[in-house]
């Protein structure tokens, strides 16, 4: 993806304000989601990896003491270097707070992950993209890749939970059941309207058109809920559109 160079760095200001990178990894291990095309966001290159990232990181001041670290799959897909210069990083700039991604497969290894930063007084808050809570609908149309069909187990291991609107099948019951769920089971949720790229499953305009009318007003000022209308929204990244 030599042609892919989105903004990397950003400062979100409202509701939960923080600082956000979008680092680089190996990429996602599952690669197996329907919708998503994210993980082509990746090199096999850690020293390639470490020095895009390491650009980047340099840019964090530590202005709310908070820092949301995303990449295109799980904490673990970043090199050691990375995840350390995350430390030395927050460290310096007296970030107590920390936001990272993990796929449900990687749901054992949070807890040490945990444990490290808490070694430097620094919390870990851990983001789950679940997309929704309708298992059946999640696993035989999405293969999102979660054992479970249970919010509460799921919650169990991860903080903040992020949903897929717009995709065909949904409806604004659906929708506001899955917010609703996840404000029940989880600290924040996080809204992400779906954007069109190179995986089968396409956008639905009627669908993203429900979600608008009935339920963007209902949610748009609600301190806990996040919404993404576009996936630039946070200031960073953007639609993969050459492999």
């Amino acid at each position: 993806m030599n042609d892919f160079n989105p903004n990397r760095y950003a400062v979100i200001h409202e509701k939960n304000p923080r600082e956000i990178v979008m680092l680089r990894g190996k990429g996602c291990s599952w690669r197996r989601c329907r919708f998503c095309d994210y993980h082509l966001d990746s090199s096999a290159d850690e020293k390639s990896n470490f020095r895009l990232n390491k650009e980047q990181l340099l840019k964090v001041t530590g202005i709310y003491q908070k820092l949301e670290v995303i990449n295109s799959g799980s904490f673990v897909d970043l090199d050691e270097a990375t995840l350390s210069l995350i430390e030395e990083i927050c460290k310096k700039n007296h970030i107590k707070q920390v936001y990272f991604e993990c796929h449900w497969r990687h749901r054992n290894d949070i807890a040490d992950f945990r444990r490290r930063f808490a070694a430097h007084g620094i919390e870990l808050k851990i983001k789950i993209g679940v997309e929704t809570f309708d298992a059946l609908f999640r696993e035989s149309y999405l293969d999102k890749g979660i054992g479970t069909d249970s919010p509460q187990e799921i919650a169990a291991y991860f903080d903040e939970a992020c949903l897929l609107f717009g995709i065909p099948g949904q409806t604004a019951e659906s929708m506001e059941h899955d917010i609703q769920t996840g404000l029940t089971h989880f600290e924040r949720v996080c809204v992400n309207i779906m954007q069109e790229n190179l995986k089968p499953i396409k956008p639905d305009p009627r669908v993203i058109d429900a979600f608008t009318k009935k339920l963007y007003h209902k949610y748009i000022e609600d301190c806990r809920v996040d919404i993404l209308m576009e996936n630039t929204a946070f200031g960073v990244g953007g639609v993969v559109e050459h492999a």
